[in-house]
């Protein structure tokens, strides 16, 4: 009897794993159905909105080229559309090394950078904007290597005090500016004129600009806790370094302090 029994079962074992398989199957082929469609919306949207300047292979030759720029300052401004295929972002919620999240290139897209003539696609259904950021990640293998790092790229915590902008924050910081030598690019007086301006470099051997905090909003946003992740974060690519090993973290608030009195942003 008992071998009888064991009989029917090895059949309905049988059976209940070839269901589970096509069930996981078919969901699989449906995922790829729907990514296979966002990526068709994706590159659709962006040949459009963004290959004239970025290119059609996220390159950054697109037709647009180099785009130059006088600054009110007389300085001239020389703007390289943003090569897709070396996977290196300078606007990020993650540390440096790290890429960003797809929450961060959405908000690019949306907002854009006006100082360096990027326009806002805030007027594109949300849809399309989230089908470019998905497109934009196969320009390069590295997204997919990336995976395996994710638990070390989780978005940095950004909570501001609310000492940040007061006085002695502000004379903190200052000591701070000096003492980590912003000066030597920013200028004493953070209008990107300091000593070693001329010479700076970015990962590409392209002659680039200290920012110039006097001039207007910085290019990821002017509000204190989007100077804080830029001090946390660094902006890859560029000169700019990631100050979470040098400085703790009340020392990066009050560097923001400082940073927004350049700006003319405190009282």
């Amino acid at each position: 009897m008992d071998a009888m029994r064991k009989t029917y079962k090895v059949p309905g074992l049988i059976l209940c794993l070839l269901i589970i398989s096509l069930v996981f199957v078919h969901s699989v082929q449906a995922q790829d159905e729907i990514d296979d469609a966002v990526l068709e919306l994706g590159k659709k949207t962006y040949d459009i909105r963004c290959a004239i300047c970025h290119g059609f292979k996220g390159n950054g030759k697109g037709l647009a080229g180099v785009i130059r720029r006088m600054e009110k300052n007389g300085t001239l401004l020389v703007v390289y559309p943003w090569d897709f295929t070396q996977a290196v972002f300078r606007f990020r919620s993650t540390p440096s090394g790290c890429l960003p999240k797809d929450d961060d290139i959405l908000g690019i897209i949306s907002r854009g950078i006006p100082i360096s003539l990027m326009p806002s696609h805030d007027h594109i259904p949300l849809e399309e904007r989230k089908a470019i950021v998905q497109y934009i990640k196969t320009f390069s293998e590295i997204w997919e290597e990336e995976e395996e790092y994710e638990d070390e790229c989780m978005p940095v915590e950004v909570k501001k005090p609310s000492w940040v902008g007061n006085t002695e924050s502000i004379a903190k910081g200052e000591v701070i500016y000096k003492k980590m030598k912003c000066w030597e690019c920013h200028g004493k007086k953070g209008a990107g004129d300091g000593p070693k301006a001329a010479d700076l470099k970015d990962d590409w051997g392209r002659t680039m600009l200290p920012f110039n905090f006097t001039s207007g909003e910085l290019k990821r946003g002017s509000s204190p806790e989007n100077v804080y992740s830029t001090f946390t974060t660094g902006l890859d690519g560029t000169g700019m370094p990631s100050y979470v090993d040098s400085l703790n973290e009340d020392d990066r608030w009050h560097l923001v302090s400082y940073t927004l009195k350049l700006m003319r942003k405190t009282e």
